[in-house]
């Protein structure tokens, strides 16, 4: 059934994939393993891409897929009932200047299937939005996505911003784009940078697990609400 997910969202078989997706939650599949399966499909989509079979009508399909099956009941069931066993906060947006959400969504859906609390800012958030987010919500993490090449500038003023107001310490700032670079990543002074939705998740859930102490994230989810 693996195979059968990564081929419908490698096909764009919206249909075929909302039906596998169920039938694989049903039969006890773990949701971030399910996105895990979906991103691969989506992957493929960016390759054949690239390679000029597919076109952008075909990115936006696949993220459209991708968007639907978090919308599943038993995906959503799966977010609302770890509501009270929440790892940690993360406040996400792709910055000021770009309008693409695809990558920020499949991050987001599966920080939340790692029962992260997840704020999500939207697109073309400014750098004040950024600033008045962690003011208001007070994240363990915060996370800037990008894929346009002029994003670093906007990335580098965000994390300036948060440093004026006095918002940086002890909280982790990620990056996510594929044209990051550890050079890029340094310019910009954040914590972590990534290409790959995944090793972002994981990376998080290694900081949160260090910056409170815990165990394993895997061992059981932790209400965080009384330390904040």
């Amino acid at each position: 059934m693996e195979e059968q997910i990564i081929k419908a969202v490698e096909d764009l078989d919206e249909e075929k994939v909302i039906k596998l997706a169920n039938e694989a939650l049903i039969n006890g599949m773990e949701p971030f393993h399910l996105l895990n399966l979906i991103k691969e499909g989506m992957d493929r989509v960016g390759k054949l891409y690239e390679s000029k079979q597919y076109f952008i009508a075909d990115l936006i399909m696949a993220g459209l897929i991708f968007k639907e099956v978090l919308k599943l009941d038993k995906m959503m069931a799966q977010f609302q009932n770890s509501d009270n066993r929440k790892v940690g906060r993360i406040l996400v947006g792709t910055v000021k200047g770009d309008l693409h959400d695809i990558g920020k969504d499949i991050f987001k859906g599966m920080m939340e299937a790692s029962q992260f609390d997840v704020i999500d800012l939207g697109v073309d958030v400014s750098k004040e939005a950024f600033v008045q987010g962690v003011q208001k919500y007070d994240p363990d993490i915060i996370g800037l996505s990008g894929v346009l090449n002029f994003t670093i500038e906007s990335m580098k003023e965000t994390v300036a911003a948060l440093e004026k107001a006095g918002l940086r310490e002890n909280r982790l700032i990620i990056l996510g784009g594929s044209h990051l670079t550890k050079e890029a990543c340094e310019y910009i002074g954040a914590d972590y940078y990534t290409n790959d939705a995944s090793l972002g998740v994981e990376y998080c859930r290694k900081w949160i697990e260090t910056k409170y102490n815990m165990r394993s994230i895997d061992d059981g989810a932790t209400n965080l609400s009384s330390n904040r």
